[in-house]
């Protein structure tokens, strides 16, 4: 195994609203051909594709990428909730540094329907099953809310009961979101926020309200991994390699530990990024900038602990000193995150890949962090998975 691959090459398509948006085989072959354009290799360089979507058909990988060409190259479907993105980029990532390929296609697209997300099937068993009776056994369940509000709700509650957290603390997350969003083109909602507005919209769950929920999005990105020899031979001009990546699952903690932070995915981010920071010989106070998943403010403010950027019960000093955004210890969430950029399950963490890689390249324009050198990535999915992703620009 090699300890760096390259990001050859990024893209993605300007995230949109159910039911205005391009077909899903149409915005992955845009997002596909983008980076690869950006990476400049032809598509008959690639050796695998790994396709990430939540909501589609089987086969819906290939197609979305026969239009590229049929090259007859194996096409792995990923499907990992809404840590999908970052599962293919990291099965691309090992195919690399496995030496099993020299370059690879991560892509992933979502063609989102509006509402609440919700199971297909209603003649088998639940996979969240488990989960949800553990969260119902903690704080009940009102059928009048959407499932994943009273997951990460309830996430929120339990930090505030601990921490005695001002229910404005988190409205301060998504005012900061919309704030970064205004520079990104490829951003749902980049309108600002008030703080006022924030807190007088409709109240979901815990200390939620409707702009504190990241919205149903439709979109597509992709990244081509390729190890350095490749590079070398193609003349790939990208300087980002991924230096350190790890994926992990719920531990026992998810169901025995009477916590909702735990249930939505703590005790995973905590080990992914412990993993990452082992790996790669760097530390969180290494990180300038950071995408992480900000499905709901609650999330993100809970996050930042886990990831190590502040101390366990330090998450609301760290908002009001504002150590969250530009001119702080870490620029979380440039792109204006999943709570403005928009959240297109399958698509999300390659569009984080994508953002990082152009604040390492510094083609980020009014979203540019200064003299960043690191970047970090998360990305969880309930079920459940956490990718972390540690970025470095290259010499």
């Amino acid at each position: 195994m090699v300890d760096r691959v390259r990001v050859a090459g990024v893209g993605m398509v300007p995230f949109g609203r159910p039911g205005r948006s391009e077909s899903y085989p149409v915005m992955a072959e845009r997002a596909a051909r983008s980076a690869l354009d950006d990476a400049g290799i032809p598509y008959e360089a690639v050796q695998q594709a790994y396709a990430g979507y939540v909501y589609g058909d089987s086969t819906a990988g290939q197609c979305a990428l026969y239009s590229l060409g049929l090259s007859a190259i194996p096409v792995v479907n990923v499907n990992n909730n809404c840590s999908t993105g970052s599962s293919a980029l990291w099965l691309a990532r090992q195919a690399v540094a496995s030496g099993a390929a020299d370059c690879v296609l991560a892509v992933g697209f979502e063609q989102m329907r509006p509402g609440a997300l919700g199971s297909v099937w209603d003649d088998r068993p639940d996979p969240l099953r488990r989960l949800l009776d553990r969260m119902t056994e903690l704080q009940g369940f009102d059928e009048r809310i959407p499932v994943a509000a009273q997951l990460f709700g309830g996430a929120g509650v339990a930090y505030t009961d601990r921490y005695g957290t001002d229910p404005a603390t988190f409205a301060k997350i998504a005012v900061k979101a919309r704030r970064h969003a205004a520079g990104n083109p490829y951003a749902v909602f980049r309108t600002p926020l008030t703080e006022d507005e924030v807190l007088a919209s409709p109240h979901i769950y815990g200390p939620l309200t409707r702009l504190q929920c990241c919205p149903p999005t439709c979109g597509a990105a992709a990244a081509v991994l390729c190890s350095e020899e490749f590079a070398r031979r193609h003349g790939v001009r990208s300087p980002v390699v991924i230096r350190a990546q790890a994926m992990t699952s719920d531990t026992p903690g998810t169901f025995d530990s009477g916590d909702m932070m735990r249930v939505v995915g703590y005790d995973m981010t905590r080990e992914a990024a412990r993993q990452v920071y082992e790996a790669s010989g760097y530390g969180p106070e290494d990180i300038g900038v950071a995408e992480l998943h900000d499905c709901f403010t609650s999330n993100e403010l809970i996050s930042y602990e886990a990831l190590g950027f502040t101390p366990e019960g330090t998450g609301e000093k760290f908002v009001l000193d504002g150590d969250n955004t530009y001119g702080g210890k870490v620029v979380t969430n440039p792109s204006g995150g999943l709570l403005s950029k928009g959240h297109p399950l399958g698509a999300t963490g390659l569009a984080q890949c994508a953002e990082l890689a152009w604040q390492l390249r510094g083609q980020a324009d009014a979203r540019q962090v200064e003299d960043v050198r690191t970047a970090l990535q998360h990305n969880i999915g309930l079920g459940g998975a956490c990718v972390v992703t540690l970025y470095e620009k290259a010499p």
